[in-house]
């Protein structure tokens, strides 16, 4: 039998200290307890709100460099420099930037969280101001994106079935944490689940998409956002703390382990109970080792509906069930493991 064995894993290169910046938090806590309190160090530390016009464009005139050229800026959801198309360019000189209506070949600002889809509106000031959500864009593809929610895709940046888009394989991983640092930021009124498309089976409370933590660790942190993150925190005082270690959002709401920056990140349930999970492509049965004994289940079809709960049983059946991949939640006392199960 194939067995799938969950452990925390660090690697050696890219271990760091865990910032000062976060010494008021409590990194025991995992969840909704630990979401909290990075809502609170980052609302408090947030002690300048940028002007729309005119702080914006500067501050992305600065954060939004390319560490290898610095007179150009990326272009969210960019990608090919070389053809004769320049609604597709992934960079460009940094003076090149419009506050006209005309701007064909000029980059303008892209709201990541489109200012529409906020609840309320997101008004040219707090959130639609707030430049750690805010990109250089080529104008075309600004209205390209328009207000379209973000769904998963692969290649490069392009428009899906039922009016959805995917931000590219570059650019996937930076939507991921700047959505994280929106709805925790600014809670209901930039809600994940408004902006990110399909099922939030990952999350007990439903409230992070699969898709942004799918994203965050497929594609890790570039030297591009580190960057970023510090102008930023130099200009508005606070950070995204999901591109300072991207793991802090498999603690909050599971799914996909994600890089892991600070090695001494403290998350003792995690290491020392280790679940089995077996087999994972299976015709029904699925057997749970847990050292403890003490577990509650659930599993999620694709769409994120429960198909299957129990308490205490080591043995699953989702026989009968149509085939697919199941996503099985197993909660302990402290933490929730997350698995996919492909049924044949």
């Amino acid at each position: 039998m194939k067995k799938f064995t969950l452990l925390l894993l660090f690697p050696f290169c890219c271990i760091a200290q865990i910032p000062a910046y976060y010494s008021s938090v409590n990194f025991t806590l995992t969840g909704n307890s630990l979401k909290n309190q990075l809502a609170t160090l980052i609302t408090e530390t947030h002690t300048n709100e940028l002007v729309y016009t005119p702080e914006v464009w500067t501050a992305l005139e600065q954060a939004d460099l390319d560490p290898d050229n610095n007179n150009d800026v990326f272009l969210i959801y960019g990608y090919n420099d070389t053809d004769n198309n320049t609604d597709n360019d992934r960079t460009r000189d940094k003076d090149d930037n419009c506050h006209t209506s005309s701007c064909d070949g000029l980059w303008v600002r892209e709201h990541v969280f489109p200012r529409s889809l906020g609840e309320p509106n997101l008004e040219y000031e707090g959130p639609g101001a707030d430049a750690h959500h805010l990109r250089a864009i080529d104008y075309d593809m600004n209205n390209d994106r328009g207000n379209r929610r973000f769904a998963d895709g692969s290649g490069n940046a392009t428009i899906l079935a039922g009016g959805l888009f995917y931000p590219g394989d570059e650019w996937r991983g930076d939507i991921a944490r700047m959505m994280m640092y929106m709805y925790v930021r600014y809670g209901n009124q930039c809600k994940a689940n408004t902006v990110g498309s399909g099922s939030s089976s990952y999350s007990t409370l439903g409230d992070m998409p699969n898709v942004f933590l799918e994203w965050n660790a497929e594609d890790p942190v570039s030297q591009y956002e580190m960057n970023r993150n510090t102008v930023l925190q130099n200009m508005q005082g606070n950070r995204n703390p999901f591109i300072d270690n991207p793991y802090l959002a498999t603690v909050i709401w599971n799914g996909p382990q994600a890089q892991n920056t600070w090695g001494n990140l403290s998350v003792t349930e995690l290491s020392v109970n280790v679940i089995n999970v077996y087999p994972t492509v299976t015709d029904g049965i699925v057997y749970v080792e847990n050292s403890t004994g003490n577990f509650t289940y659930t599993v999620y079809n694709s769409l994120g509906q429960e198909v299957k709960s129990n308490t205490d049983r080591n043995t699953i059946n989702i026989a009968g069930n149509t085939s697919g991949i199941y996503i099985l939640n197993i909660k302990t006392p402290n933490s929730i493991k997350t698995f996919k199960v492909l049924l044949k």
